[in-house]
């Protein structure tokens, strides 16, 4: 009666397990399909921008099968010989029921792996840029063996930059320059202006101070009379 119990706990624990696996790729997928989501893509595609998960996954899947084969039974009782003399039958369903929890905690971990780490959508960009670089017709980039030559093709697209970017600030200050100098000499011909404006004020005001002076010395004679 024990064993039954034991064996009906662990086909539960499979399929509870099974059904994580399963849950966690049904939303992977939908995850997929709601970023790749263009009525357009066609199966090839769609194929192609998941073949990196499922690789791995099934990396994965092969390392916990070899993993598991590992810890073989008879590895298993030979840790615990004397135990597996008392009960043979107990230490081999605790064997089993060990193995199970491993392999649940195991696919745990995958699982928590590819959704925490983003996996799935950074192998998916991975399948677009191949992808994208299939449809290239240029030569990829290969070292030409001559260290100076390498570094001086990797460097100069970055110094062209730099350059035409140093060259389009150039010409915003130098036109900022250009507008400040007219500005100043619109300040400076102002200047000028009022200047000549106050200069001009003050020789009418001395030409009307002369006049004024004439006028008071042709008048104080009369006054004095």
């Amino acid at each position: 009666m024990e064993q039954k119990d034991d064996n009906f706990s662990e086909e539960t624990e499979d399929e509870t397990k099974n059904q994580k696996i399963s849950k966690a790729q049904k939303t992977s997928s939908k995850k997929s399909k709601s970023q790749t989501g263009s009525s357009t893509t066609t199966d090839h595609e769609v194929e192609a921008r998941f073949s990196r998960i499922k690789l791995f996954e099934k990396v994965m899947q092969k390392s916990l099968e070899n993993f598991v084969e590992l810890a073989s039974f008879n590895r298993f009782t030979s840790t615990f010989r004397p135990l597996y003399k008392k009960n043979p039958q107990r230490m081999e369903n605790i064997y089993k029921q060990f193995i199970e929890e491993l392999k649940g905690a195991i696919q745990d971990d995958i699982i928590r792996l590819i959704e925490e780490g983003g996996l799935e959508t950074k192998l998916n960009e991975l399948d677009k840029l191949e992808n994208a670089a299939k449809s290239k017709t240029d030569p990829a980039w290969r070292p030409s063996g001559v260290p100076e030559q390498d570094l001086c093709s990797f460097l100069m697209p970055y110094y062209q930059k730099q350059e035409a970017y140093m060259k389009l600030e150039l010409k915003k200050i130098q036109a900022e320059n250009v507008a400040l100098a007219e500005k100043v000499l619109a300040g400076r011909e102002l200047l000028c202006q009022t200047d000549h404006h106050i200069s001009a004020a003050v020789e009418d005001l001395k030409v009307s101070v002369t006049d004024f002076e004439k006028l008071a010395s042709a008048l104080s004679p009369n006054v004095d009379v």
